[in-house]
């Protein structure tokens, strides 16, 4: 999620993430949330054409998932368009110009919908494990407020590099790993615990 989720989880973290949903398993729509939101140009730079879009969307995942994978990037409206279509199930989105490091983003269909729920403040759905990649990075977000825009004295400001994030698992399969507001972000752990969206970090060193 992060961003993890940026989303989300990160990284929503997301978490997560421009604010993205998938439609299908090769489509996005997307929404806008404070931990997810992508800009399309970089704050008084030239717009990325469509083949650094893709260099950066790439950068989330392996080589062998992000060349079959579908990207994504937001347009002008705040909505998404597709650079690329893909076969694999996975959809992934460049890079992040407004946010302080590199946080492109891969995820596959369960967590698409994982995403959308999240968005639009809904329960997920159940059963429907989702797998996403941050490889480049994560952009901070709060460890215990899904919705936060920024760091406050008590929302638990975190920092994660690289990481995967596993959302939409059983709940017994989260009481397995550290839940603490602190975490040691070195190690795996949970965004998020004890809301609808509580999901795994794992970073990838």
């Amino acid at each position: 999620m992060s961003r993890s989720i940026q989303l989300i989880c990160a990284t929503a973290t997301i978490l997560a993430l421009a604010a993205t949903a998938a439609r299908s398993g090769d489509e996005a729509t997307t929404s806008h949330m404070p931990a997810m939101q992508h800009a399309a140009t970089p704050p008084g730079g030239a717009t990325p054409t469509d083949e650094e879009l893709i260099a950066s969307a790439m950068k989330a995942a392996p080589k062998e998932v992000a060349e079959h994978a579908t990207i994504v990037a937001p347009d002008a409206k705040g909505g998404m368009r597709t650079l690329r279509k893909g076969t694999n199930g996975f959809t992934c989105m460049p890079d992040n110009p407004q946010t302080p490091g590199p946080d492109p983003m891969c995820w596959d269909k369960n967590s698409g919908e994982w995403m959308d729920a999240y968005l639009n403040h809904k329960a997920p759905p159940v059963g429907k494990i989702g797998f996403m990649y941050m490889l480049a990075g994560g952009t901070d977000a709060s460890n215990t407020d899904p919705y936060a825009s920024k760091p406050t004295a008590t929302n638990h400001w975190i920092k994660t590099g690289p990481h995967i994030m596993i959302v939409g698992a059983d709940p017994s399969f989260y009481d397995t790993y550290p839940k603490g507001a602190d975490p040691d972000t070195k190690s795996p752990y949970v965004m998020w615990a004890g809301t609808p969206y509580q999901h795994l970090m794992a970073p990838i060193h």
